[in-house]
């Protein structure tokens, strides 16, 4: 009798990724919950105001993680281009007066059906989907000649002036680092390189001292207890909130420092609040989390590269970097390590953009594993 053939199980999702990101995206829910509460209803009459519009946006992010997950790789390879464009067309509209919307004084946002966007969000992604292109289509100038680092340098030049227009420093940051990063795994020659992150670091510091607020939030990050009640207010009411929560924290809900004291405690400064409920343990626990995400990031990165999968490898590698970059620079203003930046926590902060972008980025993660396991 002849054997029967096996036929091998289909691939499934990556359940580790998988378990990580829904981990973090379930926290941040019940942590927008507990932030916004006094906020919601001091300005809404509705406590639950905030987390319902995340829980929404989480939707949202899901359905767009799913549609990333079911495009493929490649479609994103053959879409990269054009989606650069798009992504500079709404960071220009985002400057036009009575189309962006300031919010603190930055115009960051555009308003569409009494929803907001912001375009900064989705330009990290853009971006990334640009270069892993171009390093594929340009890959050995790149590596050999000094016109194929500089052409794509030139491209983020460009974005990064819009960004600082509106003004969005902590975005530019991110997002030159996260360039850098990859054209660093790419294989581009040290000596560019190096001469590249001088300059960036050159131009940022420029930029710094060039705008007065600048230079008082980079001396406040140094001596915030010098002026606690001003300039360095939201950084000495976060650390006061990290000190609170000591091992296992006050409890859930039991936050002293979200009434009012601690400024867009559901937004950029969500960790806080997170230490101070949730203790030591809780905060180690999205420390961990992240650091997985990382992780797993770069290994899918270094698994595509092995198959010679370069789109897939050059974007697992920017979403991590992106991840990396972003989670790092928010914790670090959390607990009084970098200054102040504005960047929100990926899939755990309030924002719409953030969370759907984030989700989109998992969902391309998911995508490479899935790709690879055939």
């Amino acid at each position: 009798m002849a054997d029967t053939p096996s036929t091998s199980p289909p691939p499934v999702l990556d359940t580790g990724l998988l378990t990580i990101a829904l981990s973090l995206l379930l926290l941040g829910l019940v942590m927008v919950a507990s932030t916004s509460v006094h906020l919601a209803t001091e300005h809404n009459d509705i406590a639950l105001y905030y987390f319902w519009r995340q829980m929404m946006y989480a939707g949202a992010g899901i359905l767009a993680a799913s549609i990333a997950w079911w495009l493929g790789i490649d479609r994103w390879q053959r879409l990269s281009v054009p989606l650069l464009f798009f992504g500079l067309l709404l960071l220009l509209l985002v400057l036009m007066p009575g189309v962006g919307v300031a919010v603190n004084g930055s115009m960051r946002w555009i308003q569409i059906a009494g929803l907001r966007l912001q375009p900064s969000e989705p330009m990290k992604l853009f971006m990334l989907l640009y270069l892993a292109g171009y390093l594929i289509r340009r890959g050995e100038e790149v590596r050999q000649a000094f016109s194929g680092f500089i052409k794509p340098m030139l491209v983020l030049l460009l974005v990064t002036s819009l960004l600082l227009l509106e003004p969005d420093y902590g975005g530019a940051v991110v997002l030159f680092a996260t360039v850098l990063g990859l054209l660093f795994v790419a294989g581009v020659p040290m000596r560019q390189f190096w001469l590249w992150v001088l300059l960036v670091i050159s131009a940022l510091s420029a930029l710094v001292f060039m705008a007065p607020y600048r230079i008082q939030r980079l001396t406040t990050f140094m001596d915030p207890w010098a002026d606690p009640f001003n300039t360095g207010f939201q950084l000495t009411q976060a650390l006061i909130a990290i000190g609170r929560g000591e091992w296992l924290g006050v409890g859930l809900g039991a936050s002293l420092q979200k009434l009012t004291y601690l400024p867009e405690a559901h937004t950029d400064f969500l960790f806080a609040i997170l230490a101070e409920e949730l203790g030591l343990v809780g905060a180690l626990s999205v420390i961990i989390l992240f650091a997985l995400l990382v992780w797993r990031a770069f290994q899918l990165g270094y698994q595509a590269m092995l198959a010679k999968r370069w789109f897939a490898a050059y974007l697992a590698y920017g979403i991590g970097f992106n991840f990396a970059l972003q989670a790092g620079i928010n914790l670090g203003v959390n607990m009084g390590l970098v200054p102040t930046k504005g960047l929100t926590l990926p899939l755990m902060s309030y924002g719409g953009s953030s969370l759907l972008i984030s989700c989109v980025m998992v969902g391309l993660l998911l995508r490479v594993d899935y790709e690879l396991k055939h």
